[in-house]
């Protein structure tokens, strides 16, 4: 059986914060009022119905826009407790694992874009088909970001654009104008 919206909507209000509102009283440690969910480190809030957990930002999807989305949500900020539905958008598995943070040994700021100390040059690659491409080196900082951006959007990255460092950095340092 397949969860349906107005099951979800009997069980639940949503409030403007991200959090589901239990509307039922289903055990000793689920209360009308309560807000619904546990937290799982790596995974955001689940949500228990029946013997089925659901993570809480699908049941808000489900309850806003009628159906479960068949792909991936993605929270747009990157931050997977920030449920409200505005910060949530239906993206492709591709576009939702380049919305994530940079690798903890990223200096610049920006993904693909690193200082190659001996050639003194900003050396530019994109990850495809799980392999990298390199995309050249470039002598000032600016050059190098751009070219990843065109890389990332030659590549039709749609959806993606708006998450992108390359993307943020640009419109930050006005060398693009943003998307309307």
């Amino acid at each position: 059986m397949s969860i349906t919206c107005e099951y979800v909507r009997d069980l639940f209000d949503y409030r403007c914060d991200g959090k589901l509102i239990r509307k039922v009283h289903r055990s000793p440690n689920a209360k009308v009022g309560d807000v619904a969910g546990t937290h799982k480190k790596k995974k955001g809030n689940q949500i228990k119905i029946g013997e089925k957990l659901y993570q809480t930002h699908r049941l808000i999807w489900l309850w806003h826009h009628g159906y479960m989305p068949e792909g991936c949500l993605d929270h747009r900020n990157r931050n997977n407790l920030d449920n409200r539905i505005e910060n949530l958008r239906e993206v492709s598995h591709q576009c939702n694992l380049r919305n994530t943070g940079n690798h903890k040994d990223n200096k610049t700021g920006v993904k693909g874009v690193s200082w190659e100390k001996q050639k003194r040059r900003w050396q530019v690659r994109i990850g495809l088909n799980d392999k990298y491409k390199n995309l050249g080196s470039f002598k000032y900082f600016y050059e190098a970001v751009l070219h990843r951006l065109a890389a990332e959007q030659c590549l039709n990255w749609d959806g993606c654009d708006s998450s992108s460092p390359a993307y943020r950095y640009a419109i930050n340092n006005g060398l693009i104008k943003p998307s309307p």
